[in-house]
């Protein structure tokens, strides 16, 4: 495709210093540019697919891969659903719990929460909120006891620590000879967890499920199990399979169904920063055309001595081709590489800025997640490299084209 020659002189004009120093600050400007364009773009993308990666594991980490539950009420024999589960494949763990709308009420203060009943045994084989927990675990949680675990910001908007008392309102009714009242039941504060994700650590509160059941009313109902499976991605054929093998009244989501919407928000908002951020890095790329024209004017006569030596029209439109795009690939390996230390770096990075400025970059309230974590894709990298080249290829072609129409003749009447 491209001969020695061509090659070789592209990568001597690249390094040769121009007769205009104003030619060399433009060439320098479009490798900065196209730098900091790559940079940025890598910067960005990697706190996305961070952000996506830290909420799928927070919200996995409370919830489960696979839930399956019944559309007729609450589930009967759960110990059998849970065997039964236990048999399919890529299932680790299976788990059944309690799940209902409450309000706790603290000397008048009061908070709408979702009050789980978990089998602390069981619960740890499909979740992994116990290492998220602060002083406490699972296995604190009782039968009869009636302890309770809030999420962080719960506990603190409702002024409470360990061993406080707390009163749960459920909006299921106990019936009564002069009518109708919600259940009242008084609960122990044993500790709280902390997801760092506002939506449940404000919103969650855990007790023993025995507990639940009593208070609820459900006897020996739940509200459903929740499995674990060895490859979360495997959920969605695992649900299809387990579906098509049990009763009609067996209702089977999966972690892909109950979020779909959300992360593909979170899918099209990436493709978007992506398609943005890669204008800014066009814009550098087609400074390029400027750069290389004021260079073909620059070395006219080198052109035309090269033509005069045998070199093809062709031959001289690959050499400014090679110029510009060694110019576009040192400006691309700078921005990786700056990209991906800062990206490598970033929890470092923005508690510092942070700090520097008094201000928290990340608000839980708007994205859920109170740090900003960096997750570096290859293919992500692999595409804006590419990206960029071709840009930085389509804007190298006219000023090449431009220099194989130079006339040897001309270019040298005028020369000394």
């Amino acid at each position: 495709m491209f001969k020695p020659t061509e090659a070789f002189i592209g990568m001597r004009y690249t390094r040769a210093k121009r007769k205009g120093a104003y030619v060399s600050f433009i060439a320098l400007a479009s490798m900065i540019g196209i730098a900091i364009g790559v940079m940025v773009l890598i910067v960005v993308l990697s706190i996305m697919n961070g952000f996506e990666q830290a909420l799928r594991e927070r919200i996995l980490g409370m919830l489960s891969h696979v839930t399956v539950s019944t559309n007729v009420g609450e589930l009967e024999d759960w110990q059998t659903t849970r065997d039964n589960m236990l048999q399919f494949p890529y299932v680790e763990g299976v788990a059944p719990f309690i799940d209902k709308q409450v309000m706790l009420n603290v000397d008048g203060e009061v908070r709408g929460v979702t009050l789980q009943g978990v089998l602390p045994e069981l619960q740890t084989t499909i979740s992994d909120l116990d290492q998220h927990m602060q002083n406490v675990s699972f296995a604190k949680l009782k039968e009869g006891e009636f302890g309770i675990i809030l999420g962080a910001s719960l506990a603190r908007d409702l002024k409470v620590k360990a061993g406080d008392s707390i009163t749960a309102i459920s909006l299921k009714t106990a019936s009564l000879s002069s009518g109708e009242l919600p259940i009242l039941k008084e609960f122990t504060v044993l500790g709280t967890f902390k997801l760092d994700m506002k939506v449940y650590d404000s919103t969650m509160g855990f007790i023993h499920i025995k507990d639940a059941a009593e208070m609820l009313d459900m006897k020996e109902r739940v509200s459903g199990v929740r499995l674990q499976l060895e490859d979360m991605y495997k959920a969605p054929v695992l649900s299809e399979v387990i579906y098509e093998n049990s009763s009609p009244d067996i209702w089977v989501v999966d972690w892909t169904q109950q979020f779909k919407n959300f992360f593909k928000a979170l899918g099209m908002q990436k493709a978007m920063f992506f398609f943005i951020l890669l204008m800014i890095i066009a814009v550098a790329a087609f400074n390029l055309i400027s750069t290389m024209t004021m260079v073909v004017i620059d070395k006219k006569t080198d052109i035309a001595i090269l033509r005069t030596l045998g070199l093809s029209p062709l031959g001289v439109t690959k050499t400014f081709l090679i110029q510009g795009l060694l110019t576009a690939i040192f400006g691309v390996l700078i921005g990786v590489t700056l990209g991906v230390l800062i990206s490598s770096n970033i929890e470092v990075i923005v508690p510092l800025i942070e700090a520097i400025i008094g201000v928290p970059l990340v608000s839980e309230d708007a994205y859920f997640i109170s740090k900003i974590k960096g997750a570096v894709q290859t293919a992500d990298i692999v595409l804006i490299v590419v990206s960029t080249l071709l840009l930085s290829l389509f804007a190298t072609v006219y000023p090449a084209w431009r220099a194989s129409k130079v006339q040897p003749a001309e270019a040298l009447r005028y020369e000394s």
